[in-house]
This record gives structure tokens, sequence and C-alpha cells, in this order.
């Protein structure tokens, strides 16, 4: 995946967003997506290679790991993060649509961004909702998966091919708790950002009647 591209969409969405979704865009970039990066590969790098367990029975580990862990943390946040990123693209599609329109008949059909009524509002709050969806339902994804927000220092196991329960150890437990929870903690102030926004939406902008006229291009 590239980062700049979807570095690039986002700045794009920025130029329609409110306050609000701007801090958004910031809280991506600079406390995840820049954590992500830069320090949580790092962290479960390897992390198979680092499950040990009491015994080495062949296929044990390999089982063992598969069970506590079945989809990498890492992977997920990544798959997360390009879900909630792509309702983005509502927005970008319909400022073109709205663009395409004012080419094809070659006349001002919107004002200049700087209201938030009309039809672009709606695309707005549409991506709003979609994104709090992905940001709830991918916490819950995570805590059943995964058990918590926690990760032990030791597990034990009783699949086949190990032959008895045996204890296996996840490497950096206390530092992977802690990104973990750092990372969980941003998720929820997004959502709180997304309510924020939200209600600012409906507060200063009222849905408008449909009065026959031609519908205004807003901010979002």
């Amino acid at each position: 995946m590239s980062w700049m591209f979807l570095r690039d969409l986002l700045s794009g969405v920025n130029k329609y967003s409110t306050g609000i979704g701007r801090i958004w865009l910031a809280v991506v970039f600079i406390f995840r997506l820049l954590v992500y990066m830069v320090a949580a590969e790092h962290v479960w790098k390897d992390e198979q290679k680092e499950f040990e367990c009491n015994i080495r029975q062949p296929g044990c580990e390999n089982v063992c790991f598969d069970y506590y862990f079945p989809v990498s943390q890492v992977r997920l946040w990544a798959l997360q993060l390009i879900m909630v990123s792509t309702p983005s693209l509502l927005v970008v599609l319909h400022v073109a649509y709205c663009e395409g329109r004012e080419k094809r008949h070659r006349k001002k059909l919107y004002i200049s961004p700087g209201t938030m009524d009309g039809g672009l509002w709606y695309t707005y709050l549409i991506s709003l909702i979609v994104k709090t969806g992905f940001e709830i339902g991918f916490l819950v994804l995570f805590y059943k998966l995964y058990d918590g927000f926690s990760v032990p220092y030791l597990v034990k196991c009783d699949l086949k091919p190990c032959p008895n329960t045996v204890d296996c150890f996840i490497s950096k437990p206390t530092e992977k708790t802690i990104f973990i929870l750092f990372l969980t903690d941003c998720k929820n102030g997004r959502r709180d950002e997304k309510g924020k926004d939200l209600r600012m939406s409906e507060f200063f902008n009222p849905a408008v009647p449909n009065t026959g006229s031609t519908p205004t291009l807003s901010a979002v």
C-alpha cells in the first residue's frame, strides 16, 4: 500500500473539512500512522519467531501461535486504517462530480466552499457515520480476537500436536500492551471527534428545504 496515496487522498478531503475534521486528519497521521510505521512494526517484528513454548514438539508452537494470534495485530491495524479512510472517497467523488458539472456547463453552478449545506454536507455526514461504524466494529473485533486489549506474558496451550498443556511465552508483552492501549485511546478520541463534528454539522447546517433552486456546494 502507498502511504503517500493515502495522505494525498485525505489531504484532498481536508480542503472541504471542518475544523474538527482537520483534527481527525492530524490524529490519523501523527498519533496512529507514524506510531504504526515507526514503532509498532519494530515491536511486532518477527513475533512468531519470538513466540516460544517450553517444548520442542514439531508443530506445537505454530498451532498455539495461530490459536492465540489468528490475525497479526499490526495487519489488523493497517486494514482498519484503510477501511476507515475509504469513506473519504465519497467526499472526493462528490467534489469531482460538482467540478465536472461546472466544466461541462462552463459556468459557476456552486458557490465557493465556505458553508456546509446541500448535497456535499449529506455526503460528508454519510462518510462520518460509516467511519464511526468501522471504528467501533474494529474495536469490537480486536477485543473478541485477542480477549481484551492487554497482552499476557504467558499463555497455556493444549492443542494437538502438543502432547500436554504447555506454557508459551509472548515477547515484549508490556511494550505491546502500552502500544495497544495508546492506539485504542486514539481510536476513542477519533470517535469523539467524529461525534463533535457531526453535532457541529447538525447545529450549523439544518436541512435545506427544496425550493427548486440549484443546490449549493458546501465545504465539509
